[in-house]
């Protein structure tokens, strides 16, 4: 008897009565968390979503500009073709002239300083005026005409130069230049590609400046590189002037315009 009197005190204690105060109270605790966790989750989502918003603007907003680099540079390789000439009635003896005119001209290139290994022989072309079509009159006057050339390469960009200019030593000592066969020297550029990388560093910078400038006026910063197009890079004449092309000038400009687009940021 006292111990269901027992057993019924205590399972009277126990919150299984849903109209208890008790058990009133915990779901009115379990109904506020969870009100304020999904408050929470709304605010935190809306906020996450509205910094995605805000750098998809960022992301979008971007300025194209173009930046310019230019360097002077020197010739390091120099081609020369000098062409000479004879005409006859004797090819033998004909022959002989162009002999010895390719000995005078090697002599020449020689005192210059210009070395045998910089010097190339090239093939002898003969034309027979008597076996064409349509000839002369006086054909028979003169009727081979001989031709030789040499082409001389070489790094010595000072000695071809110095060379060029005293050309009429050869003429006061005989030598007939043909006019196919002899050109003035050429002056070429070789390493384009050690300075590239300089370079596009500098028209990068360059075009940043100007993006910086047009940012500062839109109330916005310059961000990272949305793309880029490197551009052309092209040899010019250090002095512009029609009577002497790039290839015949020793001093050179090496320029390029790369073209680069960049994000605008707030």
């Amino acid at each position: 008897m006292k111990n269901y009197a027992k057993k019924k005190a205590i399972k009277s204690l126990k919150p299984t009565d849903k109209g208890s105060p008790m058990f009133k109270n915990v779901n009115a605790f379990i109904i506020l968390v969870s009100i304020l966790l999904l408050s929470f989750s709304i605010v935190f989502m809306g906020f996450q979503i509205q910094k995605g918003l805000t750098n998809f603007r960022d992301f979008d907003r971007s300025v194209r500009m173009k930046g310019l680099a230019e360097t002077d540079v020197t010739a390091d390789l120099a081609l020369w073709s000098i062409g000479y000439t004879e005409t006859g009635n004797d090819l033998n003896i004909l022959q002989d002239k162009m002999d010895e005119n390719g000995k005078v001209i090697i002599k020449f290139l020689k005192k210059y300083g210009i070395q045998n290994s910089e010097i190339q022989l090239q093939q002898v072309e003969v034309q027979d005026l008597m076996a064409q079509s349509y000839r002369q009159n006086q054909a028979m006057n003169n009727r081979y005409i001989l031709k030789q050339s040499y082409l001389v390469r070489s790094e010595n960009i000072d000695y071809i130069s110095k060379a060029a200019q005293n050309m009429g030593d050869l003429i006061r000592q005989g030598v007939v230049f043909s006019q196919s066969g002899s050109t003035a020297p050429t002056y070429l550029y070789t390493k384009l590609n050690d300075i590239k990388p300089e370079m596009i560093a500098q028209a990068t910078r360059n075009a940043k400046e100007s993006a910086g400038q047009f940012a500062q006026n839109s109330q916005a910063k310059v961000g990272g590189i949305k793309r880029a197009s490197q551009g052309v890079f092209q040899i010019l004449p250090r002095d512009k002037t029609y009577a002497l092309p790039e290839a015949q000038q020793k001093n050179k400009t090496v320029r390029v315009v790369s073209t680069i687009e960049f994000y605008l940021v707030e």
